[in-house]
């Protein structure tokens, strides 16, 4: 197959504030066009202060990037590593002018995202569009990768952090122990319009049955639209009052749905979910996320040869492999109420 030359790679991500001056403006860009009421964002932002005002998914990126060049440079191929956000520092249109500046002219462009919906996935698309558009004429090709949902990349590591979770529970109990698997939560229209719920199925039981645990939940979190909206239920919180109710009482939460411990998994799980869950009586555990393991950063160097030498495209499971351009209709952004 034909190959394409690239001479850099471009790590995009949401962006989070960095000190408790940030909060505001950055929610104020996250919302920017959603109906989603001030006093919600008012609340969101104490999320925020509660952890000093800073999120880590910016720590967590640069720590990506440093491991991602150091794999790259024993490795290859050998490019110019960038990094850009579609809310906060680096903005995506100031990391573009820089490429452009510095003669980039084919890049490719690694998304945190690794389930297809529109805010995961086609957003971002449009996040490089109007970034080269702002750069001008000489802004160089911005090629996106594909998703990774079901990459072994992915899945190997997220099989490894859930069944260290479930180790730290006795021979006895490790059985009955109710693995529950979170992703942010997004409007059911927006849902219906992805593949979003069946990628998260399938990379869910992908974990569960690696890991020994076959039995498990899909639950959502972090929902942020107005209540006469209808998104993806059930809510964590939800859910754990019904275990409860049913009489477990030991639980795994795995946060399939995101590849960083930043503030959703912080605030939503670390605090406020940990904290239900003592009060029910409920002894729970949380996963870690994929983070900076080592054989995610070689994913994404085996995504890049994909591109740059037509090397195979590894998948695990029975859904195909993402494609590397999504078709026109895939993702469609979410109807905007007046």
């Amino acid at each position: 197959m034909a190959v394409v030359p690239y001479d850099a790679i471009l790590l995009l991500s949401f962006g989070g504030p960095e000190g408790p001056d940030d909060v505001i403006p950055f929610l104020e860009n996250v919302l920017r066009g959603r109906n989603v009421p001030r006093e919600r964002m008012l609340e969101v932002a104490e999320h925020y202060y509660h952890f000093g005002g800073r999120s880590p998914i910016n720590d967590h990126n640069r720590a990506l990037l440093r491991v991602l060049d150091a794999e790259l440079k024993v490795h290859g191929p050998s490019l110019q590593l960038y990094w850009g956000n579609r809310n906060w520092h680096p903005l995506i249109e100031d990391t573009v002018r820089q490429m452009t500046a510095d003669g980039v002219r084919h890049a490719l462009v690694f998304a945190t995202s690794a389930f297809s919906s529109y805010s995961a996935c086609r957003q971002y698309v449009e996040d490089l569009e109007r970034a080269r558009a702002a750069a001008g004429p000489d802004a160089p090709q911005l090629d996106k990768l594909r998703l990774f949902f079901n990459h072994p990349g992915f899945i190997e590591p997220m099989i490894e952090r859930v069944d260290h979770a479930l180790r730290q529970f006795s021979n006895d109990r490790r059985a009955a122990v109710r693995l529950v698997f979170s992703a942010h939560s997004v409007p059911l229209a927006m849902a219906e319009r992805s593949h979003y719920l069946a990628q998260l199925a399938e990379a869910s039981r992908l974990v569960g049955e690696g890991a020994g645990h076959p039995e498990w939940t899909l639950v959502y979190q972090s929902r942020s639209g107005p209540p006469s909206q209808p998104w993806l239920e059930p809510d964590i919180l939800d859910h754990l009052r019904t275990l409860a109710a049913e009489g477990a009482k030991d639980v795994v939460l795995c946060p399939i749905g995101f590849v960083s411990d930043h503030m959703e998994v912080l605030y939503d799980l670390d605090y406020e979910a940990a904290h239900l869950a003592q009060d029910l009586g409920l002894h729970l555990v949380r996963t870690g996320t994929v983070g900076v393991h080592p054989r995610f950063v070689t994913m994404i160097r085996e995504l890049i040869a994909e591109r740059v030498s037509g090397a195979d495209r590894l998948v695990v499971g029975a859904m195909a492999p993402p494609p590397d351009v999504c078709p026109a209709d895939c993702c469609p952004p979410p109807m905007r109420r007046a």
